[in-house]
């Protein structure tokens, strides 16, 4: 144990971390403890689900912060392999949703789903904690991949339900909604960035399984929290209607068949490559069929959808280099003090903290001026804001020379400009989608959305794969040769989309969709991302 004296910065930032999560917990006992039915205007199930889903962030993304550097360091894998297979991790994370959303809107409910992902996701952390002797002859490297999959199926059950039970807690026309999303997603960004910070710093300074180990306490902390506080959501998530326990039962065995599955497929990125390509130009396919089905102006939004569609696998792509092919060059080639590389994991969801509320003020303040950006511009913005992220950090690194560090400065830059993008893009888009679809297509709609966001972050792993070259070994002369070659294309994306975005701004017809809208309660809104860290305004 160091004295204090000799704490470096990595120590006092894990310490900080600590004392800001015993603020957190503090509060949340003081609410628990509570014996009335609200707490500060809001019921108080509200902050029993800010509670449980700041513990699973926790979890998820401590986790996800070191797991690049477990590939390479622990299991020996190639740079180039293990950013295929972190791709291919965080694509099957964004399509398991569509089996745990699809099961508790039929059968289970959000409750025991969420219940039941928890578990699943305990199981997984828990899993990761077992290191083995460590490289790829191990035959504990089964029990890896089955941890994976455990975490891959329990965050489909948990992550597409628990911010649907925020929105049940209040009636369609509650103003208090919006609030209560703004506190629900700074419980996001919290366990988010407390998890990143606490976990990475085990991981990588005491031992991976320390690091595994406290994200699979995180969530245990998280289903002790959901399980103690049932009452307080006041029958929120419960089954559409009475089920048999030999029915339950046997949604939970596909859960655990799920599981067999993707322990099979994350070991074969190949084929994980092969499903996504068939099964999304089928589904593009069909989601273009109903389209010409439509009459004149539904058919031309679905044409705006499907062209916001079209551009998540890009911006995806480059924004999920963050952790792999960017975690790996902060470690070993920026100048970041004592200061382990997985911390910086935490610089997105701090800056979404900081950086939110302004988006959605200047939005709003924009919107009433009548110069708020069309969604389609806001797209081109993102892809831009991406585009000049790369370029930032490869313009930073060859300003000091290749061969030397890259100073701190241009990792928070980049991470700066990433995050602004995510703001541009995904609140947004996820507001379009709802807004334009029709109402018979909304859930398929919003699945294609997130099932192109799945191959955002397979294309992610693909992008970090060409790092490593033909050898496998990431350099940093061919990092940032492939930095720089996408931000180009993302910027001369940007530039298209917003040559292109009047006429797709046109084909959404705001104006006839906010007559027909009109005072009808709750439409326009749309449930936050469950698997992403930022909140969601309400204009397209």
């Amino acid at each position: 144990m160091k004295s204090m004296g000799m704490w470096d910065e990595g120590d006092w930032i894990a310490v900080i971390a600590l004392v800001v999560l015993a603020v957190f917990l503090s509060i949340g006992a003081l609410i628990a403890g509570s014996k009335k039915p609200e707490f500060a205007g809001h019921p108080k199930g509200l902050y029993m689900l800010f509670f449980a889903e700041m513990w699973e962030r926790f979890s998820y993304y401590g986790m996800r912060a070191i797991l690049i550097f477990y590939l390479t360091q622990h299991w020996l894998f190639s740079d180039s392999k293990s950013n295929l297979i972190y791709g291919a991790y965080t694509s099957l994370v964004y399509i398991t949703p569509v089996l745990g959303g699809y099961l508790a809107d039929r059968y289970l409910g959000q409750r025991k789903a969420v219940l039941f992902g928890g578990l699943l996701l305990a199981a997984g952390h828990s899993l990761m904690a077992v290191e083995g002797g460590g490289g790829q002859e191990d035959a504990t490297i089964n029990v890896f991949w089955a941890a994976l999959a455990f975490i891959i199926v329990g965050s489909g059950f948990l992550k597409a339900n628990i911010s649907v039970m925020v929105g049940q807690l209040y009636r369609l026309t509650d103003v208090r909604r919006d609030g209560a999303y703004t506190i629900f997603y700074m419980g996001i960004n919290v366990g988010a960035a407390l998890g990143t910070i606490l976990v990475g710093y085990l991981g990588q300074r005491i031992g991976w399984g320390y690091g595994f180990g406290l994200a699979g306490i995180g969530m245990l902390a998280g289903l002790v929290v959901f399980v103690l506080g049932k009452s307080a959501l006041l029958g929120a998530g419960e089954a559409p209607a009475p089920l048999a326990k030999s029915r339950e039962w046997t949604l939970y065995g596909i859960g655990f068949a799920a599981v067999a599955v993707i322990w099979a497929l994350v070991q074969y990125q190949d084929v994980i490559q092969s499903l996504l390509a068939v099964s999304g130009i089928a589904l593009l396919g069909y989601v273009l069929y109903e389209s010409f089905k439509l009459e004149k102006e539904p058919r031309e939004r679905m044409f705006a959808i499907l062209f916001l569609i079209a551009l998540n696998p890009l911006f995806w792509g480059l924004f999920e280099q963050a952790g792999g092919s960017m975690n790996l060059f902060t470690d070993r080639y920026v100048d970041r003090g004592a200061v382990p590389a997985s911390i910086f994991q935490s610089i997105n969801p701090i800056y979404i903290i900081l950086f939110a509320p302004f988006f959605a003020g200047l939005w709003q303040w924009l919107g009433k001026r009548g110069m708020e950006p069309s969604a389609p511009a806001k797209f081109g913005m993102a892809l831009a804001q991406m585009g000049l992220a790369n370029l930032v950090l490869v313009w930073g690194a060859e300003a000091f020379g290749v061969a030397a560090m890259t100073p701190v400065l241009f990792v928070f830059l980049y991470y700066l400009l990433a995050t602004t993008g995510e703001l541009c893009l995904s609140p947004v888009g996820l507001s379009a989608m709802n807004r334009l679809a029709p109402s018979y297509l909304a859930s398929l709609i919003m699945g294609a959305w997130f099932y192109m966001t799945a191959v955002g972050n397979f294309v992610a792993g693909k992008i970090g794969e060409a790092t490593g070259g033909h050898g496998g070994e990431m350099s940093k002369a061919k990092l940032l040769e492939i930095y720089e070659m996408f931000g180009w294309i993302a910027i001369g994306a940007a530039v298209a989309v917003l040559l292109v975005s009047p006429i797709v701004k046109r084909w959404m017809h705001l104006d006839t969709l906010r007559d027909r809208d009109e005072g009808l309660a709750g439409v326009g809104e749309a449930e936050p991302q469950a698997a992403g860290i930022h909140p969601e305004p309400k204009g397209a």
